[in-house]
């Protein structure tokens, strides 16, 4: 092998490296809370998130639930995805809402510092609880057994979800030929403590 293919050799190398290095998918801390209080009462300075991150992380997930949660046109197609007494009106949900629409409630919020450090950029997801008794996040690309925990994810878990506003409403067909609410989801993540 002469000295110019020797550095040639190496070059390409170097570049399939890098090139499966930029695939693998960014691992980012991640924590999912049943409520804002639950944030709260785990901030601490310096950690994994600040209170600063919980009310903002909050904020965002209630304004993406708003925005972008499954929306079905009667309630018993809504608790059939969702479990009796997990969903409530697009009106109590939304200021100008339908009272003829209906949406699963929120239940928790998922929330992964971006920066992969301590306390710094927070991503959020509203989590809503399946028929099952796990919970999926608004982009339905996971399924939760709790929604309480830490763990590492990938940051394509904080994807924005598809707005829902405006759009016709699920119907008990609809979501049957969709699978059901949260059957979509790509990966089945626990939480730990």
């Amino acid at each position: 092998m002469t000295k110019r293919s020797r550095h040639v050799a190496i070059a390409i190398l170097g570049a399939a490296a890098f090139t499966v290095a930029g695939c693998r998918e960014e691992q980012v801390d991640a924590a999912a809370f049943p409520d804002l209080k639950s944030c709260l009462d785990q901030a601490q300075p310096g950690g994994m998130f600040s209170t600063e991150d919980c009310e903002t992380a909050f904020a965002e997930a209630q304004t993406l639930h708003v925005e972008a949660a499954p929306r079905y046109d009667s309630l018993a197609v809504c608790e059939e995805q969702h479990g009796e007494g997990a969903c409530g009106t697009e009106a109590t949900a939304t200021s100008g809402g339908s009272g003829s629409i209906f949406m699963p409630l929120l239940a928790g919020y998922l929330m992964g510092n971006m920066l992969g450090g301590r306390s710094g950029l927070a991503a959020a997801q509203p989590l809503y609880k399946n028929s099952d008794g796990r919970f999926t996040n608004a982009a339905r690309t996971s399924t939760f057994s709790s929604n309480s925990g830490s763990t590492k994810m990938s940051t394509n878990q904080f994807v924005r979800p598809t707005s829902t506003m405006g759009k016709t409403p699920m119907s008990r067909a609809t979501a049957a030929s969709r699978g059901g609410f949260g059957s979509t989801g790509a990966g089945r993540t626990g939480f730990g403590g």
